[in-house]
């Protein structure tokens, strides 16, 4: 008696996808549809001028906490108390939120009044 071996049935055909790749071989590509993600709100960090708080203390807060070197420092201090306020830097809102606490704090337990918000950025 002969046996014989069964035969596979044919695979059933893939909707949508092609026989043959770009290059002539069996391969599938598939596209990847790029997310449209909108960046985060970003908040500037200002810093208002008072007619009390010593300059050399917002030059080393600007240093201590934004991270200016003491040139910089200098020229957002002069703006501040010529323009009545200046920008420190730009954040996302919880980093934004931080630093306008940690000036705050470091303002309270120096004694100085000096007064620091956040403001969103305007986007366009």
């Amino acid at each position: 008696m002969a046996t014989s071996t069964p035969i596979p049935p044919p695979a059933p055909p893939q909707p949508n996808l092609p026989a043959h790749g770009p290059d002539g071989g069996d391969s599938v590509v598939l596209e990847r549809t790029p997310l449209k993600v909108k960046p985060p709100q970003m908040y500037q960090v200002v810093m208002l001028n008072d007619d009390f708080t010593p300059m050399e203390f917002v030059v080393v807060i600007l240093q201590e906490f934004f991270g200016k070197d003491r040139e910089a420092a200098t020229r957002i201090m002069l703006k501040i108390h010529l323009d009545g306020k200046g920008i420190c830097g730009i954040y996302t809102r919880d980093v934004a939120a931080t630093k306008v606490d940690q000036v705050m704090d470091a303002a309270r337990q120096a004694g100085h009044p000096l007064q620091c918000v956040a403001e969103p950025v305007e986007q366009g």
